[in-house]
């Protein structure tokens, strides 16, 4: 099996805070991540003015668009970021919610665009982030089969390199609600890659994940679980993941290769001691 792309969902969980978003970026290249993915949005087009102005209590003030903005970072913010994630020779990119947001992040020279969930029902703005050309991550929660075989066309159509990423979008989800057996079916039925996007509390599923065959593993990371924010209770904080990463490799080392009927060289002397009562 080939190894898998790790990718550390930091998404809003920086709280739009740089300095979270920087401690977050170290702690995802520590422990062995290849990415850290964040979500951008253009508010005044992903979401109407009516939820804007309805209340809402966070720590950024009393409405729904302060909650909001206050999670958004600036381009000079994201010019930090991008600069901080080369200095830590670590991976970054971001799922656009919308295709002024999609266009903001050309300015980066990214190596990779991720379709979320909620936005692979959108066939115009599929059909954007496809004809970027860049590798492109694509998550099916929510969907329905036709959902993603028209996903799968729309890229497919322009030649643009893709996998697509089974999960359900429910936070945080339930084991028995995994499924995990569906990856194997879409591989089959779609003849692509497919990867995982976590959205569980511990990390036992997507150990079962990464023996499936899977090209990439995504899980929502955190400082702390208990700080504000809709995704941090199933986020993963600094030793989860560092866990996941090292376990995981461990499993892939203990695959190893087919030896059927092989003798390991250690075992030649211990066999000889173990036997030596036995006549052959």
């Amino acid at each position: 099996m080939k190894k898998i792309f790790f990718i550390a969902e930091i998404g809003i969980n920086h709280n739009g805070d740089l300095d979270i978003a920087k401690k977050l970026i170290d702690e995802s290249a520590k422990a062995g991540f290849d990415a850290v993915k964040f979500q951008k949005r253009t508010i005044d087009i992903v979401y109407d003015k009516a939820l804007l102005d309805s209340p809402r209590e966070s720590p950024w003030g009393t409405t729904q668009r302060d909650q909001k903005e206050g999670l958004e970072f600036s381009e000079k913010d994201y010019l930090e970021i991008d600069k901080y994630c080369r200095m830590k020779n670590i991976e970054w990119f971001a799922s656009a919610w919308d295709i002024e947001s999609l266009d903001f992040l050309d300015q980066f020279n990214l190596k990779f665009n991720k379709i979320a969930s909620a936005m692979i029902v959108d066939e115009d703005f599929l059909t954007a982030v496809a004809e970027k050309k860049l590798h492109t991550f694509i998550s099916t929660g929510m969907s329905t089969i036709k959902d993603i075989e028209k996903a799968v066309s729309i890229f497919r159509n322009v030649n643009t390199s893709f996998e697509l990423m089974h999960c359900f979008s429910t936070y945080p989800m339930r084991t028995e609600d995994a499924n995990l057996l569906t990856i194997k079916d879409m591989k089959e039925k779609f003849n692509c890659d497919v990867g995982y996007s976590g959205h569980e509390n511990g990390l036992a599923v997507s150990y079962a994940a990464s023996m499936l065959g899977i090209s990439s593993l995504e899980r929502h990371v955190t400082l702390d679980r208990t700080m504000y924010g809709s995704d941090q209770a199933a986020s993963i904080e600094p030793r989860g993941m560092q866990e996941l990463i090292s376990v995981i490799n461990k499993m892939y080392i203990a695959l190893g290769k087919i030896k059927t009927g092989e003798i390991l060289k250690d075992e030649i002397a211990i066999a000889e001691k173990l036997r030596a009562h036995i006549k052959r």
